[in-house]
């Protein structure tokens, strides 16, 4: 490798550290000494010259801090040249005599640190901000806030949302399609497979999490004293639910697609429906319905409708297999794939703009859902104590289990990574939509993180769809919560059949908000449990929705970043036999790639 060199924006220590490698066949040359092993501190310049195998000479220069620079007394430069290919060629390195660090931190770099994170820091403020503005709001007179003034206050944070949301579908499209587009077939399987696995472990990973710690605290009571219900159950049936996935899968209508989701209705049959039905006789005596039993939802009418949701399933397969076509066409899908390519880049450039408008944003959503929130007492009483053991898996499952995922199959700390994701989360909480922050994820990743985009454009959109490593937990926690208030003892085997359930629901539930609670009475149903019970928990769904989307974020960046790691090869055999050579990488790496470098 070239010489290293790592600058701090702002520590007490400043410095520039250098380190030489030099990759050999077998046994070629190496670095002196000092250079190998030395983490020195340089005040000047150095210049290594190295020759490979086949005769060429290279010269890599570093240049110190500047402080250290000035302070530098001499300067040496030694150069190296191969005499024959079939011996050694020699390698020396040479430095400046002095070694100086600086132990200042002076206005300029500090101007410097808030620049390059003035973003977050917006961000978190404008989070802040709308807490206390929507808490000032709140109680600044005594009777309630009405829906239209609610909407008043939201308005901004509403054209922001909007915004984001019409880019969800250019977006995943042309990112699909360019990035499998521009990968041969075999690495798309290969990077494919390991996303797919990392998300099927991290979903059955939360399950499992969740139904350990509600079976550990135990927050359902015996009882649904103190809860008070709230909203409507939808009558759903289970195979439904199930099949309404593959009629998903492949849209008949890609336009409509784009705006509708097809969804499977059954209709609960009432006796005046059924005056010259010849079924209404066996009902009777096979039910006893004229005594208010209703027949099986097996019997029941079925109603195939669209609802108002963008089918972001239908979507992801149709890009995806556009994707693998024009990359099995070579040059003749050169054109489109170059459409799409454009399209991608054209949508982040716009991301790029929206993203400084998202503080605002998100100030007056944060603001108008507090004013929204009906009462804090919910949170105290037992419906509190569910609250606190769902947020209580989503944080551990979000920042022990899926960073030591991601650091024991990188070997990289998970820091830095985690840290530069910060927006993604904070607009995730704020929207509520995993699909919605698409854009924020895209520009965290690629620019902060310095991910592939062909494999951000690739396993993002499709995490985005299947991965709901939240939702997951979340429903397997309060299905048994539910079980718990009215008393209902669980066997294993129930047990098992809520954790495969829960995760053939999370990878159903589309990235919008609240999805999760159509999901979660396919749930209920496998454990006998009636679909009104579901009401239970809809009054603090609202605030949970926006804590397990932030997780669902997370777990599809940390996704991204791990198949990164593990394609890095193949990626690399592939821009060679693009370019035919292979691109050394820069000098300088920032101190991004520093803080999380390997263990």
């Amino acid at each position: 490798m070239p010489t290293l060199t790592f600058l701090h924006a702002c520590t007490p220590l400043r410095f520039s550290l250098s380190l030489c490698q030099v990759e050999r066949p077998r046994r070629g040359p190496h670095c002196s000494a000092a250079a190998h092993t030395g983490r020195k501190y340089l005040s000047s310049q150095q210049t290594v010259v190295w020759s490979p195998s086949d005769g060429r000479t290279i010269t890599t220069t570093t240049t110190a801090a500047p402080a250290a620079a000035a302070a530098a007394a001499a300067t040496t430069t030694t150069t190296a040249t191969a005499t024959s290919s079939s011996s050694p060629p020699p390698v020396v390195v040479a430095s400046a005599s002095s070694t100086t660090t600086t132990m200042s931190c002076n206005p300029k770099t500090i101007k410097d640190a808030i620049n390059a994170n003035l973003l977050p820091i917006l961000t978190v403020s404008g989070v802040t901000g709308g807490v206390v503005l929507g808490l000032i709001l709140r109680y600044s007179r005594d009777e309630p806030w009405t829906k239209r003034e609610v909407m008043y206050v939201g308005y901004v944070g509403e054209l922001f949302l909007r915004a984001l949301k019409a880019l969800i579908i250019p977006l995943i499209v042309s990112s699909l399609v360019s990035a499998i587009g521009s990968l041969d077939l075999s690495l798309s399987k290969k990077i494919g497979l390991r996303a797919v696995c990392y998300y099927l472990t991290t979903t059955v990973l939360a399950v499992v999490l969740g139904i350990i710690l509600v079976v550990s605290i135990h927050p359902g009571k015996g009882s649904d004293e103190g809860i008070t219900k709230a909203g409507e159950a939808r009558s759903v049936y289970t195979p439904d639910l199930l099949m309404d996935l593959p009629r998903n899968f492949f849209p008949p209508n890609l336009i409509q697609a784009c705006f509708e989701t097809h969804k499977t209705v059954i209709v609960e049959p009432k006796p005046e429906d059924f005056v010259n039905d010849t079924r209404i006789e066996e009902w009777i005596r096979k039910y006893n319905w004229t005594n208010g039993t209703l027949p099986p939802k097996s019997e029941w009418d079925i109603k195939h409708e669209h609802a108002r949701a963008m089918n972001i399933m239908g979507l992801v397969s149709f890009a995806t297999f556009l994707g693998l076509a024009l990359s099995t066409l070579d040059a003749k899908g050169k054109p489109l794939l170059d459409f799409f390519q454009s399209l991608s880049d054209a949508s982040m450039v716009i991301t790029s703009w929206l993203i400084w408008i998202s503080p605002v944003g998100i100030l007056f959503l944060v603001a108008s859902m507090m004013i929204e929130m009906e009462d804090f007492s919910v949170m105290l009483g037992q419906l509190g104590m569910y609250f606190g053991t769902v947020v209580l898996g989503i944080f551990i499952h979000g920042f022990i289990v899926l960073p030591t995922l991601y650091t024991v199959f990188t070997r990289k700390l998970p820091f830095r990574f985690l840290a530069n994701m910060s927006q993604a989360y904070i607009t995730a909480f704020a929207t509520a939509s995993s699909s919605g922050t698409l854009p924020v994820t895209f520009q965290c990743l690629e620019e902060k993180n310095k991910i592939d985009m062909r494999v951000t454009r690739f396993v993002i959109p499709i995490g985005a769809t299947i991965n709901m490593d939240g939702t997951a937990l979340y429903e397997a926690v309060a299905a048994i919560f539910i079980a718990q208030v009215r008393g209902l003892a669980l066997s294993i085997g129930q047990v098992v059949a809520i954790s495969i359930t829960a995760t053939a629901a999370a990878i159903g539930a589309a990235g919008i908000p609240q999805a999760g609670l159509v999901t979660m009475v396919m749930v209920l149903d496998v454990v006998g449990l009636p679909a009104e019970d579901m009401t239970l928990i809809i009054a603090v769904d609202w605030l949970l929705d926006r804590f397990r989307t932030m997780i669902n974020v997370l777990g599809d960046s940390i996704g991204a970043g791990l198949v990164y790691e593990l394609s890095k090869k193949e990626l690399e055999k592939l821009n060679i036999n693009a370019n035919g050579d292979v691109e050394r990488p820069s000098n300088e790496i920032g101190m991004d790639a520093v803080e999380s470098s390997k263990m």
